[in-house]
């Protein structure tokens, strides 16, 4: 699943492990879900919408 993850952390100024910590699982996580290699289960989804104040759609994109 394509997603804005890496863009919006990077607006922030965050780190990989800052934004891990804010949301309560790994760096390594946070890696797997930016490449898509790994998609957000869908509590840890709400989580991250809910850190950025955005709805889900607007972080994670459908594929095509």
């Amino acid at each position: 699943m394509k997603n804005r993850l890496k863009v919006l952390r990077a607006e922030r100024g965050w780190s990989q492990q800052d934004l891990a910590q804010r949301l309560e699982v790994s760096r390594q996580s946070v890696n797997a879900i930016e490449t898509g290699k790994y998609d957000p289960s869908l509590p840890l989804a709400f989580r991250i919408a809910d850190l950025f104040d955005m709805a889900i759609e607007e972080i994670f994109l459908r594929g095509e």
